[in-house]
């Protein structure tokens, strides 16, 4: 018999049921509605929101309602709990098995020479701008990285600026947004929408990229451009930085091309 003490870490049984782990899997790669990870993982509706309530409860899963239709809802795989519940998990069973959740310092991440990434959103004027910027920071420039948007909006968003400034020291202020059909031809390993509605009517860049989406809503939507909003930039800031940290060792195992 086991004991209550002997029991296995939380995230190790909340992990260790073969169509959790499936979610976990797919959602570890992009974020999904529950209708695609149905077809993903090839099980019942009624039981993968089961289990995505579980994965929830367990704070391994975050669930935000889709911009683009709200009565859908997009989810996210956290994966620095992930990583803090697997470091946790490996205490437990030895000391020697702990190690540092976090991704390796960003610099010395080997990348590919031509990795080509593109970061879509509807305005170009926030989120996309501030991913475009933060991978080009945490790679040296190693990454070719362009950001656009399917309806640019004339200036960056001054909250954006100001928050990326604030947070890492980084001036995007001369940058302008610019229009997804200005990239026709050009070609990327990875295409990443961080806005639902983008996500829709993103064009085809052909090579089979990699597509992922960052399901993330816009910080211009909580207080327009008065003062009261910019705690949400901060905040849109944070969260893509995280994604994009935990991008780098995606991008470093699979090479990409870029067209000139």
């Amino acid at each position: 018999m086991v004991s209550s003490g002997d029991a296995a870490p939380a995230f190790v049984r909340l992990a260790a049921h073969p169509l959790r782990w499936r979610l976990l899997t797919e959602l570890a790669v992009s974020d999904y509605r529950v209708r695609e990870l149905v077809e993903r993982v090839g099980q019942p509706q009624n039981l993968v929101s089961y289990h995505l309530r579980l994965l929830r409860g367990g704070g391994l899963v975050t669930a935000r309602r889709s911009s683009f239709d709200g009565r859908d809802s997009y989810y996210h795989l956290d994966l620095e709990r992930c990583g803090h519940g697997l470091a946790d998990a490996g205490l437990a069973l030895h000391p020697a098995l702990g190690f540092d959740p976090a991704p390796s310092p960003p610099y010395s991440t080997p990348l590919p020479a031509k990795s080509a990434v593109l970061f879509a959103c509807t305005g170009n004027s926030a989120r996309s701008p501030i991913a475009e910027a933060l991978l080009r920071h945490r790679t040296n420039g190693q990454v070719e990285v362009t950001s656009a948007g399917s309806h640019p909006k004339p200036r960056l968003h001054r909250d954006a600026v100001r928050a990326l400034r604030e947070s890492h020291g980084i001036d995007i202020s001369h940058r302008r947004p610019r229009h997804l059909d200005t990239l026709a031809g050009r070609r990327f390993g990875h295409v990443i929408s961080l806005c639902d509605k983008v996500r829709e009517v993103c064009p085809d860049f052909g090579d089979h990229p990699r597509l992922v989406h960052w399901s993330m809503p816009d910080p211009a939507g909580v207080g327009g451009e008065d003062p009261v909003g910019y705690p949400a930039f901060v905040r849109t800031v944070a969260e893509i930085d995280t994604r994009v940290r935990y991008l780098l060792p995606v991008l470093a195992r699979i090479p990409q091309e870029v067209k000139p």
